[in-house]
């Protein structure tokens, strides 16, 4: 694992910057090389340093954050850190590995810190690959269409389902994944005893279940209502697995 991760900040409020470099300065494993006003003053510095992550505001004076992502080579780990929260699809598009929407906590910044940390981890990227074997239905992962590209998923990474509106937010433990797809298409590329749809709204995946409790279900950090809809054809799932 990488002793530390370099990260910047590029936020044009100075009250936001202060945060950002306290948060900073209280995780061990994060060494702060830069702080910069907007995205221009940060191309060069940014080029020639090479961070691991940054920290980016997405509305800024020139030039916003969201239209300076593709400009960077080699591209870092992003975190958006923003007070709006529409920008959540294009944000998701451009493959940031998180959102944090302003004011967030100290224990919401440090758990979007730590998740990228222990992906640096060797231990961690054998877990995953274990993670990634076949399932009884085919292969243990398909393709879905994320933006202009076509992004394989591994079928073990999956935590749950989010759906919204037209689109469908596949939440892994390292990323969300928006892609133009149908639940009723989805479930079609889902082994059947491994998910399981509990609400209009969300799908989830029964292994990574921490707890159910009044119809309710814990996962991560996640609670997914279960509705009467579905509840019955759930729980006799569940049932079957004992």
């Amino acid at each position: 694992m990488k002793e530390k991760l370099t990260c910047c900040i590029i936020e044009d409020e100075h009250l936001a910057q202060e945060i950002l470099e306290e948060y900073i300065s209280k995780v061990p494993f994060l060494e702060l090389k830069g702080v910069y006003d907007s995205p221009l003053e940060a191309a060069g510095p940014l080029a020639e340093n090479k961070p691991d992550l940054l920290f980016l505001d997405i509305s800024m004076p020139d030039l916003d954050g969201l239209s300076f992502i593709p400009m960077l080579s080699p591209k870092p780990m992003i975190i958006l850190t923003t007070a709006y929260d529409q920008y959540a699809l294009k944000a998701y598009e451009l493959e940031v590995k998180d959102y944090l929407l302003k004011p967030f906590t100290f224990e919401r910044f440090y758990k979007s810190v730590l998740r990228l940390y222990q992906q640096q981890s060797p231990r961690h990227s054998g877990e995953k690959k274990e993670e990634r074997t076949e399932t009884k239905n085919g292969p243990g992962y398909m393709f879905l269409k994320v933006g202009h590209r076509i992004q394989k998923v591994a079928i073990g990474d999956i935590l749950f389902v989010e759906g919204m509106k037209d689109y469908l937010r596949i939440h892994t433990a390292d990323e969300k994944i928006m892609t133009l797809l149908s639940f009723a298409k989805l479930e079609e590329l889902l082994p059947a005893e491994a998910f399981a749809r509990v609400h209009r709204s969300f799908l989830v995946a029964i292994d990574k279940i921490d707890h159910i409790e009044k119809n309710r279900i814990w996962i991560a950090d996640q609670i997914i209502p279960i509705t009467d809809t579905y509840a019955e054809a759930f729980y006799k799932l569940l049932k079957g697995l004992q």
